[in-house]
């Protein structure tokens, strides 16, 4: 954070040497006064146009500083600011506390956005169609273009600001709790294991959730590109108790069907397609639905879902656009591998 601040009454010339060792990351300067408070940002245009207006080398920072730069207030800044800021192409936000100090710099190139959810992955299956990979390696450690599965997964969630993450573990957990002895994208990783196995949800019941506010919740052996900060402002929006990501599915009856009323047939249709909307395996669970999973009982997603609309629960769903690949087989594995393989090509290519 500090590389990116200046006192106003600095020199544009040292304005400019600090601009030029910022070279590579985002070239914006906040000037700060005395007492910390930030007065303005400064960009190495500023300084050019102050210049031409008659300043010099030695004139004050205070002389090419913006003042009407953007910032934003608070320990959780709004996500539609920040989409807002974001899509004006600005790319870093100072987050100024309510005396106008610098709190923090939320650089948008790396973190998008700053979700207000924690996220649980769900790593305790077998991956038994994927033996014998997963015989000695739980599935969401395998590697694809050389990265774990889950490390995907994580990396995904901190790009959205997203720093409160919990992987539960059963099968090999020992080996995913040395994966998670070091950060993974600047994230410090908890993992809870199940004793018993608890379904597809029941673990959540093992950690203590707070009693307001929402949570990811999503299979761990998931190669997708989803958008976290969309998925959360649909069920924001939707003031929902569960939002369900949801993939397309198409199901083709290579016959002819029959509509019928009794022993009539009132129609026939040829070949017909059926469109469905399918689980995902990603959720956004409200925290208070969340601590009413029972402990030590073993409950699917399915069932969870079910129960929360039986009673009344607000259930939306959301679909997906982009890529969603459940790796559950020998041929999603080597699909997600070589897709995985030829994005990278084609980043290395235009980087």
């Amino acid at each position: 954070m500090e590389k990116h601040l200046i006192n106003r009454n600095a020199s544009l010339l040292d304005a400019l040497r600090q601009l030029n060792e910022l070279s590579g990351s985002t070239m914006t300067l906040f000037a700060v006064d005395a007492d910390g408070r930030v007065s303005g940002s400064v960009t190495d245009g500023d300084i050019r146009r102050a210049l031409i207006a008659g300043a010099t080398p030695l004139s004050p920072v205070a002389e090419a500083e913006r003042r009407d730069f953007s910032c934003v207030r608070g320990e959780a800044p709004d996500v539609e600011e920040l989409r807002r800021l974001r899509m004006k192409g600005i790319g870093l936000v100072p987050r100024l506390d309510d005396e106008g100090r610098i709190a923090g710099i939320i650089d948008l190139n790396v973190t998008p956005t700053i979700l207000p959810l924690r996220a649980m992955l769900m790593a305790g299956g077998k991956g038994e169609r994927l033996r014998p990979l997963t015989l000695t390696v739980p599935k969401p450690l395998l590697e694809i273009d050389g990265k774990a599965i889950i490390d995907y997964n994580i990396e995904a969630l901190a790009a959205a600001g997203i720093d409160d993450i919990t992987v539960s573990t059963a099968y090999l957990a020992e080996a995913l709790d040395a994966h998670f002895a070091r950060p993974v994208a600047g994230v410090r990783v908890k993992t809870v294991r199940e004793s018993t196995p608890l379904g597809t949800i029941g673990s959540a019941s093992l950690v203590d959730w707070p009693a307001e506010g929402n949570t990811i919740v999503m299979n761990s052996d998931l190669l997708t590109t989803i958008s976290f900060e969309e998925m959360y402002l649909h069920h924001r929006a939707e003031r929902a108790d569960i939002t369900i990501a949801t993939i397309p599915y198409a199901v083709s009856v290579p016959y002819a069907i029959l509509s019928t009323d009794g022993p009539r047939v009132t129609g026939i249709e040829e070949k017909p397609s059926y469109s469905y909307y399918a689980n995902a395996g990603i959720y956004i669970i409200s925290n208070p639905l969340l601590r009413s999973i029972p402990q030590g009982r073993r409950i699917d997603a399915t069932d969870f879902i079910e129960q929360a609309i039986a009673d009344g629960r607000r259930v939306a769903y959301y679909p997906i656009r982009g890529t969603w690949i459940d790796v559950g087989s020998p041929t999603d594995f080597r699909q997600a591998s070589e897709l995985m393989r030829l994005s990278r090509v084609w980043r290395d290519k235009n980087n």
